[in-house]
């Protein structure tokens, strides 16, 4: 082993979040990791990256920042030398526009996230991306929800909710998307926050503005409408009380 391999391997098992790897597999990652440096103030990766490699920050400080609901940038979390974690899926009608950030100038090594799983683990990426959605569950969905109510008014985060459940219990309609379960007010003034007469009241002014439907006892969302309110780009409802948060 050449004294500089010795070294990457001794920088990588003072990372906290890699140093449960044995010298055998650190050896392995830091013969298969392309290293760069970004500079200060530069990026390292966005949420629009393609390439499915895995980051590891191998000296220097980062920052994983994203747009709030003002469309002002906001730091999120600060990074040390370690794996710099993914960003978590996407969620309907809410774009946060992630990146990673160099606070100082910054070493940084890219693996293949196959090959590294594979190093680590010895199980194909595929299996390792299903066990830990299926283990895990959508938390993070839950985390950006919440994080994302506190600037949300009451119709923006039913509108949230509505979008959620239409991609986890949707069925394609002529109208829109049937949820295939029932959705109860108190139901969702739990989820919202708010008290029960106030979602059925702004429930009433979605369906006289066509954002949802109804037939029988199923309600049909109309994903389309409800993403363009979300976005800006459809007129409000009639109501004076659309801009209260209930």
């Amino acid at each position: 082993m050449t004294a500089t391999r010795a070294s990457e391997i001794r920088k990588l098992k003072g990372l906290k979040n890699i140093s449960w790897l044995t010298t055998r597999q650190l050896n392995k990652v830091a013969g298969a990791l392309s290293v760069h440096v970004t500079e200060k103030r530069g990026q390292i990766f966005d949420e629009r990256d393609s390439s499915d490699c895995c980051y590891v920050l191998l000296s220097g400080v980062a920052r994983i920042t994203c747009r709030n609901r003002k469309g002002r940038r906001a730091v999120m979390v600060m990074l040390a030398p370690g794996m710099i974690p993914s960003f978590p899926p996407p969620v309907v009608g809410v774009n946060y526009n992630f990146r990673c950030e160099a606070v100082t100038n910054c070493q940084v090594g890219t693996i293949d996230w196959g090959e590294f799983v594979e190093i680590c683990l010895g199980i194909g990426s595929v299996d390792f991306k299903r066990l830990a959605s299926n283990y895990v569950g959508r938390w993070d969905l839950v985390q950006l929800r919440c994080s994302n109510f506190m600037n949300c008014s009451l119709e923006e985060r039913l509108a949230l909710i509505l979008l959620e459940l239409s991609e986890t219990f949707g069925v394609r309609d002529a109208e829109g998307i049937r949820l295939t379960v029932p959705v109860r007010h108190k139901d969702l003034a739990e989820l919202a926050g708010a008290s029960r007469p106030r979602v059925s009241e702004h429930l009433m002014e979605f369906e006289e503005n066509h954002f949802i439907g109804r037939r029988k006892r199923q309600l049909i969302v109309k994903r389309d409408r409800l993403e363009d309110f979300l976005s800006g780009s459809h007129s409000p409802v009639k109501s004076t009380g659309w801009a209260e948060t209930g």
